[in-house]
């Protein structure tokens, strides 16, 4: 990749670390509205959609720290919509599906409508599965598997999509991004009356986002929900 690319490595690399470690996205929100400047006054349209998909993304992050209710879905939705309308003229199917996921996003975790949420979430899978990276892979098979978790109610297509996704999460190598695969494999393994093997899942994201450094309100929430379950009650 060229200097570009490396420049947007860069950004993701200070959104991860801001979203999992330090909440500090000081840096990721400067190197991508440099790049945005930088894609518009070139005319790059592939760059433009990139990183609009990402200004999204940081959004979305810094809305999942807060309180939904007061987030900014409106916005949200509208870096991630001009995104995907750059990337459908453009014939990019990886960058269509990643745009596709987050729209998914803004319906289902900030207005919390399974049904706006799907059409992107299915079209998303299908084009990830062909063009995506592991990490859109694992995150679209992660979201298909909170819908059959927790709207369409099928515990053994939501443990299908859910193992899909760690196994995913563990190919990537990222620790940062494992915990939340093996967690969530966890307390479906745990919803589907799988009790050991559910503690033993969340006991082991507990360890690994420990090990990995993540913020005290990632790992927090995952001791809690163990306390939780550990007593019988296994809902998140």
């Amino acid at each position: 990749m060229g200097t570009t690319g490396d420049t947007l490595a860069a950004g993701d690399e200070a959104m991860t670390e801001a979203a999992f470690r330090t909440g500090d996205y000081t840096a990721a929100e400067r190197t991508f509205q440099e790049l945005l400047t930088r894609a518009r006054a070139d005319g790059d349209r592939a760059l433009e959609a990139a990183v609009l998909d990402r200004q999204a993304m940081l959004m979305h992050f810094r809305a999942l720290e807060g309180d939904l209710a007061e987030a900014d879905s409106d916005g949200e939705e509208a870096l991630f919509q001009q995104a995907l309308e750059i990337r459908r003229n453009l014939g990019d199917p990886a960058g269509t599906a990643a745009s596709l996921f987050g729209v998914g996003l803004v319906h289902q975790v900030l207005r919390q409508d399974w049904t706006a949420a799907m059409p992107y979430y299915w079209e998303a899978l299908e084009l990830a599965e062909k063009h995506g990276d592991l990490l859109l892979r694992s995150e679209v098979h992660r979201h298909v598997g909170f819908y059959y978790a927790m709207s369409d109610l099928q515990s053994d297509k939501a443990l299908e999509h859910l193992r899909i996704s760690h196994e995913l999460r563990v190919e990537l190598g990222d620790p940062r991004w494992i915990p939340g695969g093996t967690v969530a494999l966890g307390i479906a393994e745990l919803a589907d009356g799988r009790r050991e093997q559910g503690l033993a899942h969340v006991r082991e994201a507990v360890a690994q986002a420990r090990e990995a450094g993540l913020s005290a309100s990632r790992t927090g929430w995952m001791a809690q929900f163990l306390e939780k379950a550990e007593a019988g009650q296994s809902t998140p």
